[in-house]
C-alpha cells in the first residue's frame, strides 16, 4: 500500500469518527457519574444449574465452575434441560434479597437472565426454554427482581450470555466459551436484549459475557442498547472495544490505576459463581477481611466491585453468604464515605501498609495491609498543607505528611480501620512523571503511560496504552515540537498536547529522511519457538519452550497454528552507534515487543488482519542489545512470524509551531490517537520519538 493511499484511508477513517456513533468514550452524563460513585454492587448468579448445585450423578463435579456444569460433566442437552422440571425455587424471595443488598450497602443489583446454559430466567417470546414455561414455577424472575429492586431503591442490572449452548444455530460447546456467534445466533441475541431492554423498566448496566463478536456484531448490539436505553451502561466483555466500562478477568484487579471506567467482578468463593452444596466456606470473619480488602483495593484504584451471591436451587440465599454481607455491611455504615464517590489514590505507587482514596480535599487511608515496623507512614504531599488528620497523631514536614499508627489499628482484620486526613484544597493526582532535561528525545520507553482495556474477546484483553506522557525542564517559553515517526505512522492524526493546549496533528508524509542502513545492525543470532501460557500474558510469565536456534537469515517462519497460540522469535544484535533504529516485525492479531527484558509496545492488530508487517523505531546506545517479538493467534489458522533490521529505515519528521507558550521551568507534553473509533483501544503511537524547541 503507498503511504498516499494509507494516508487516504486514514482521512476517512477519521470522517467515520466524526459520523459514527463512537462507543467507549469517557462520558459526562449523569448516569455515567452515579454509575461511577456507586462503587459497590450485587452480582447474582441463579438458574437450572443452582439445582444441581454443583453435583452429577450422584458425584461432585471437580472441574469448572458449577454454573457451567452442563459442560464441565459432559451432560446431554435433553437430560440437562429435564433439570427444569425439578426448578421450583419456592424459598427465592426478590424482595428479601434487595434488602439484603441494601444493608450490605450494595448500590445496584446485577441478575442473570440467561447464563451459557441458553435457559432464560425471563419471559421470552424467541424460545420456551424459559423459568416461565418449561417449569413449574412459572415465574419470570428478572421480572420480580427489577419490581424488588425499584420498591427498594436499588438500581437493576442484567447479565447476557452472548453464548447460548441450547440453540440450535449457535456453536456447540466449548472448553473456553469464546466461541463465535452466528448470523442467526446474533439475530437471536439482539432479539432477547430489546426484550429485556424494553420490558423490564430502566437498566443500569448491561453485563454481556464471553463470545467471540466480529466488530460490527458488538457495535450493532452497542447502539442497539444505546438506542434504547441511553444510559445504560455496556460492559466491556461485549468485545472489539464497544463498550463503557472494561471487566477485569474473573476476580482480577489491574495491575495500576485505568484511566478509563471499570469494574472487577468477583464471586464469594473463586472456585465458583453459582450454588455448590459441597463447597468449604470457612470461617465468616475471614471472608469478611477478604472481601473487605478486595472492595477497599478496586476502589483505591478507581474501579467499582461487583460482589456475587449463588442462591441455592430453592432459592434461599446461602446463610454463609448473608453472613459475610451482612458484616461488610456494617463496616461500610461506619467508613462508606471513604468509599462511595470517591476517586482513586493520588499516589501512582501501591503502599505496603494499604490503600488510599480521595474525595475533594481529604485523603483516606486504609490500614489494610501490613502494619510498618516503625509505625509511621509517609506521603509525600508537596503543594499541600495538612489542616487536621483524625483516628492517628498525624503532622507535615515540609513536603511530606507523617502518620503514627498503631499495631493494634491493624489487629481486627474484619474491621479495618481508616485514618482521614484533611488539606487546605482538593487534591489532585500527584505525578510521578520523571522530568526530564531539556534536548533529550522523548520517547515511549521514557514516558508515563495512560491506560485503559483493550480486548477482542475475553480472552484477548490486556491493558491498552491510550496516552504518553512527559514533563521536560525548560527556561522559558516552547517554541516548537518536533514528531518523528515511522511510515507505519503515516496519515495519523494524534492529539498534541503541549501545557494544556491541543494541537490536532496529521502525520504526513512531506518530510522524509534516513537513518541507520539496514547494514549498519549486526544480528547474531535469532531463535524461534512457542510459548507456553496463557494469551497474551504479560512477558516476565513467558515460559518458552520447543526453542531451536536459527541461523541469522532465517528471521522469518511461517507455521500452522490453532487459536489461542503463542509464538516467539528472538534475536540478539549489535549497533555501531547511538541513535535511532528501525526494524521491521510481522506478527498475526497482536504482538508484544521486549527490548533487553523490558516491554516496549503491545498491541492486538485490526481484527481479520491475518499478517500484518509492521515497523519498531527504537532509541538504541551503541552496543549488544536483544529484542523478541510474541506473535499472537486468537483466530487463525497460519501464522507468520518475523523481526528483522527494516528494509527501508526511513523516517518522516513534523513540525508543531507552538501557539500562546508559557514560560515555565517545567513543561507538560502529552500525545494520544485522534483516529481510534475506540478510547480504549492501544493508540499505537510507540513508534513517535518527539523533539522540543525552546524560545
Amino acid at each position: 500500500m503507498s503511504l498516499n493511499m494509507k494516508k487516504s484511508l486514514s482521512a476517512i477513517l477519521y470522517i467515520l469518527l466524526l459520523v459514527t456513533p463512537a462507543a467507549a468514550r469517557v462520558s459526562d452524563s449523569e448516569a455515567f457519574e452515579q454509575w461511577k460513585d456507586d462503587k459497590y454492587s450485587m452480582f447474582i448468579h441463579f438458574g437450572l444449574y443452582s439445582v444441581l448445585g454443583g453435583v452429577w450423578d450422584g458425584k461432585p463435579v471437580l472441574d469448572g465452575y458449577s454454573e457451567q456444569i452442563q459442560s464441565f460433566a459432559g451432560i446431554f442437552s435433553d437430560w440437562y434441560a429435564s433439570t427444569a422440571d425439578e426448578f421450583d425455587p419456592v424459598n427465592f424471595d426478590a424482595d428479601e434479597i434487595a434488602v439484603l443488598a441494601k444493608k450490605a450497602g450494595m448500590r445496584s443489583i446485577i441478575f442473570t437472565t440467561k447464563h451459557h446454559d441458553g435457559f432464560s430466567m425471563f419471559d421470552t417470546k424467541t424460545s420456551d426454554y424459559t423459568s416461565v414455561a418449561a417449569t413449574p414455577s412459572r415465574r419470570d424472575f428478572v421480572k420480580e427482581m427489577a419490581e424488588a429492586c425499584e420498591r427498594n431503591g436499588l438500581k437493576f442490572g442484567l447479565y447476557f450470555s452472548l453464548i447460548d449452548w441450547h440453540f440450535p444455530y449457535a456453536y456447540p460447546i466449548s472448553s473456553h466459551n469464546a466461541d463465535f456467534v452466528t448470523p442467526q445466533h446474533h439475530e437471536l441475541n439482539k432479539a432477547q436484549v430489546r426484550e429485556l431492554l424494553t420490558g423490564y423498566g430502566p437498566i443500569s448496566e448491561l453485563w454481556f459475557d464471553m463470545g467471540s463478536l466480529r466488530p460490527e456484531q458488538s457495535r450493532e448490539l452497542y447502539d442497539l442498547v444505546k438506542e434504547l436505553q441511553p444510559d445504560c451502561m455496556v460492559s466491556g466483555r461485549l468485545g472489539n472495544d464497544m463498550y463503557d466500562f472494561a471487566v477485569m478477568a474473573d476476580n482480577k484487579l489491574p495491575e495500576t490505576a485505568l484511566h478509563a471506567p471499570w469494574q472487577s467482578a468477583a464471586s464469594m468463593f473463586a472456585e465458583t459463581w453459582s450454588y455448590r452444596s459441597w463447597q468449604e466456606r470457612g470461617e465468616v470473619a475471614d471472608k469478611v477481611a477478604e472481601k473487605m480488602r478486595s472492595l477497599i483495593d478496586v476502589v483505591s484504584r478507581g474501579g467499582n466491585y461487583l460482589l456475587n451471591i449463588g442462591p441455592m436451587g430453592d432459592g434461599a440465599v446461602v446463610p454463609f453468604e448473608r453472613d459475610v454481607l451482612l458484616e461488610v455491611g456494617e463496616w461500610l455504615e461506619r467508613n462508606g464515605e471513604y468509599i462511595y464517590a470517591t476517586e482513586a489514590s493520588p499516589f501512582r505507587n501501591e503502599f505496603a501498609w494499604g490503600k488510599v482514596t480521595r474525595k475533594g480535599n481529604r485523603l483516606h487511608l486504609f490500614l489494610s495491609g501490613s502494619y510498618p515496623e516503625d509505625g509511621k507512614i509517609v506521603l509525600p504531599v508537596n503543594g499541600y498543607r495538612l489542616k487536621k488528620g483524625s483516628n492517628a497523631v498525624c503532622r507535615q514536614s515540609k513536603g511530606e505528611c507523617i502518620v503514627d499508627v498503631t499495631k493494634e489499628q491493624y489487629e481486627d482484620k474484619a474491621d479495618v480501620q481508616v485514618v482521614v486526613l484533611e488539606f487546605d484544597k482538593v487534591v489532585e493526582p500527584f505525578h510521578s512523571y520523571e522530568v526530564l532535561p531539556y534536548g533529550q528525545l522523548l520517547s515511549s520507553e521514557n514516558a508515563s503511560a495512560d491506560y485503559s482495556y483493550s480486548c477482542f474477546d475475553y480472552y484477548s484483553n490486556y491493558r491498552s496504552t491510550v496516552a504518553y506522557n512527559w514533563m521536560v525542564e525548560g527556561t522559558g517559553k516552547m517554541k516548537e515540537v518536533m514528531l518523528a515517526y515511522t511510515a507505519d505512522e503515516v496519515g495519523r492524526v494524534v492529539n498534541l498536547e503541549v501545557d494544556g493546549r491541543n494541537y490536532e496533528v496529521i502525520l504526513d508524509d512531506a518530510d522524509r529522511y534516513t537513518v541507520a542502513e539496514k547494514g549498519e545492525i549486526e544480528v547474531a543470532e535469532v531463535s524461534f519457538g512457542r510459548l507456553r501460557g496463557g494469551v497474551f500474558d504479560n512477558w516476565h510469565n513467558w515460559g518458552a519452550y520447543d526453542f531451536s536456534a536459527l541461523p541469522a537469515s532465517e528471521n522469518e517462519v511461517s507455521l500452522e497454528v490453532r487459536p489461542f497460540s503463542n509464538y516467539l522469535m528472538y534475536t540478539e544484535f549489535e549497533v555501531p552507534y547511538d541513535g535511532l533504529y528501525v526494524f521491521g516485525y510481522t506478527a498475526g492479531n497482536g504482538a508484544e515487543l521486549v527490548l533487553d527484558g523490558k516491554q516496549v509496545a503491545k498491541h492486538l492488530n485490526p481484527y481479520g488482519e491475518k499478517c500484518r508487517k509492521q515497523q519498531l523505531l527504537l532509541n538504541l546506545t551503541a552496543g549488544r542489545h536483544s529484542l523478541a517479538v510474541r506473535a499472537y493467534n486468537r483466530f487463525e489458522k497460519e501464522l507468520t512470524v518475523s523481526l528483522k533490521p527494516a528494509d527501508d529505515p526511513a523516517l518522516y519528521r513534523k513540525k508543531v509551531v507552538l501557539q500562546e507558550t508559557v514560560s515555565s521551568k517545567v513543561h507538560n507534553i502529552r500525545i494520544s490517537a485522534a483516529d481510534m473509533l475506540s478510547g480504549h483501544t492501544d493508540c499505537g503511537l510507540n513508534n513517535v520519538k518527539i523533539f522540543v524547541s525552546m524560545k
